[in-house]
Parts: structure tokens; C-alpha cells; sequence
């Protein structure tokens, strides 16, 4: 008996205090060879040495948990994992409106960026607060260059792109290039390099500076520089119930680890070098580095890709519009 109701005190307890000793999984769907996952381990180390024990964040990178990035608004808010990474961009089959806050391409420099972000950030706590997920910290994506790599022949302009197969990440990228008469679809990127490698498309949109975490330059023998891409942040999510249960030392102590992050993670100057670096990594491994698209081809895709922002917001309807409305105000348009 007295072990029945040693054991009743005991569960007792622990439903009082349910983060004690309690591993928080932190669901992280880019690779590991990421930057942003080595930036993740330090942000889960320093978080776990301020907790000194108590609690524990541990990282699962690469989709590990089996959780498909486009239903991070379904299971977060449910409790299928305690932290996850997301990104907007994913998540508009169920938040439409988010896909209409930053349409990669519309932005083409770091200064006109650097004004959209906390406008941007600000879109994203209103927006997933909406869905019960508390947006708890930032990755910043490093202002981009988009290519277009390819098989055996080598693509560097629109025209020649009208007679390939391209495989592009979302929606916005499918409506741009069907506007200029190429035939794109999605392939998400894990199933990127088998889709290059059977044919069942012929070229790729992908930056440059990520191409060897899944291995594209295996299955590409070419490339050629098309747009400057700046992308909303990553956001941190925990589902808001479970956060606001937290108790105080563990918000402090995540909260710093993740604000120290965003510090990290928020700077632009090397972008540019760090591109040329890759690139030159890739042609080392192979790859032919072709002319880039001509001035006139990025002036269309930027006019077409303008055009489908105004369209996709309005289609997303609801707050969709006014969203757009901000950003651009923000960056002076």
C-alpha cells in the first residue's frame, strides 16, 4: 500500500511539473550539412547549458522525426514535437496569406531587405499566433543567388530554359515561370537529386551556396546565375499553450540562446564572397559555371514575378493584401 500510494505521490508531482526533466525535440527539416543546422546545434547547446540540467532542448535535423515541413501549422500545435523550424513559404497550402509576405525575387537587394525584416517578423508572430504556435526565435537566410543547374547542356537564358523541365521549390516560382513560357513544378529538395538524376526534370533552380549539402553537383554538369533571392527568416515555433505552461527560467533561458541566434544569423556583408567561394568549390567538383541570364531576362522575371505577388495575394484573400501592403511600405515602394 504504501508503495501504491508512493507511486500515486510520484505521478502526482511529475503532472505538476511536467517540463522537469523533460526533453524538448527540436524538429529541424534542413539537412545537416546546413549552415542554419550547425547554427541550430549552437543555439540547443547554449540553451541547454543556461538550463544547467533541468531541461534538455535536443535537435533532430533532417527531417529525422519524419514530419513533412508543409504540415508544421498541423502537428506543432497538436504536441507531435515541441519546437519546430519553419518557414512561411511551406506553409501556404494551409496559411495562404503567408505566402504572400516575402515572394522570393521581388526583393533584389541586402538594404531594401534589411528594411522588410522586422515588418516581415512581425507578419509571422500575428500570423502563426492565428494557428496557437508562438514564434520564439529567428534564423536569418543569407540574401541568396539563385541559379539554374542543369544536366548535359548548359542554360543561360529563358529562351533556352522554354525547352526544359524545371524543378522549382513554390508556387510563386511555378505561376513566374509558366508567365515566361517554361514548364516548372515543385520537387521538394530532398527528392531533388533523384528527380535530376532520372530525368524527370532537366534543370533546377537552387542557390549556389547550398548546392553541395544535397549533392547537386553529382547530377548537374551546369549552371548559370539567374536572380537575387531574399527570403523571410526561419521561425522557431512552439506550440503558444505549451509555452506560455513553461515556467519562467526556461523562456529566459531559450529566449536568450535564441535572440543570440538572431544575431548570428542577421548578418549580410560576406554574402557575396561567400557565393563566389561556392561557386568556385563547384566548378572544382565539375560543374561548368556559364555567362549569367542576360540583364533583360532578370528584368522580365522580376516584372513577372511582381505580378504574381499582387495576384497571389489576392487570390489568399484575407489578410493576404494588407500583408503585401506592408512589406512594400516597409521598403518604400
Amino acid at each position: 500500500m504504501k508503495r501504491l500510494f508512493g507511486s500515486i505521490a510520484m505521478g502526482f508531482a511529475l503532472s505538476l511539473s511536467p517540463s522537469v526533466a523533460e526533453e524538448w525535440r527540436v524538429n529541424n527539416f534542413l539537412p545537416e550539412t546546413r549552415p542554419e543546422s550547425a547554427e541550430l546545434e549552437q543555439f540547443v547547446a547554449e540553451a541547454n547549458e543556461a538550463l544547467g540540467g533541468e531541461h534538455e532542448l535536443k535537435l533532430y535535423s533532417g527531417g529525422s522525426l519524419g514530419l513533412p515541413n508543409t504540415d508544421t501549422l498541423r502537428f506543432l500545435p497538436k504536441g507531435a514535437v515541441e519546437m519546430s523550424l519553419m518557414w512561411a513559404n511551406y506553409l501556404g497550402r494551409d496559411a495562404p496569406a503567408l505566402s504572400s509576405v516575402v515572394v522570393q525575387g521581388t526583393i533584389g537587394s541586402i538594404e531594401e531587405f534589411e528594411k522588410a525584416i522586422p515588418v516581415v517578423q512581425e507578419i509571422y508572430q500575428e500570423e502563426f499566433a492565428d494557428w496557437g504556435v508562438s514564434s520564439v526565435g529567428y534564423v536569418a537566410i543569407p540574401m541568396l543567388m539563385v541559379s539554374v543547374f542543369c544536366g548535359e547542356e548548359p542554360v543561360s537564358t529563358l529562351e533556352d530554359l522554354k525547352s526544359k523541365k524545371l524543378r522549382v521549390w513554390a508556387r510563386d516560382q511555378v505561376e513566374t515561370f509558366t508567365r515566361l513560357g517554361v514548364s516548372a513544378q515543385i520537387i521538394p529538395q530532398e527528392e531533388l537529386y533523384v528527380a535530376m538524376k532520372t530525368g524527370v526534370v532537366d534543370c533546377a533552380l537552387y542557390p549556389a551556396l547550398y548546392a553541395h549539402t544535397i549533392s547537386l553537383q553529382e547530377v548537374s554538369k551546369n549552371a548559370s546565375f539567374l536572380y537575387p533571392m531574399a527570403s523571410g527568416p526561419y521561425v522557431l515555433g512552439v506550440a503558444t499553450d505549451r509555452w506560455e505552461a513553461a515556467d519562467d527560467s526556461f523562456k529566459a533561458a531559450v529566449t536568450k540562446a535564441a535572440d543570440d541566434l538572431w544575431d548570428r544569423t542577421n548578418q549580410y556583408d560576406d554574402d557575396l564572397e561567400r557565393e563566389m567561394q561556392a561557386r568556385e568549390d563547384l566548378v572544382a567538383q565539375g560543374i561548368t559555371w556559364g555567362d549569367d541570364f542576360p540583364e533583360a531576362d532578370r528584368t522580365l522575371f522580376v516584372e513577372a514575378v511582381t505580378e504574381v505577388w499582387a495576384e497571389l495575394a489576392e487570390e489568399a484573400g484575407g489578410n493576404a493584401v494588407s500583408y503585401r501592403e506592408r512589406v512594400l511600405e516597409a521598403l518604400g515602394r
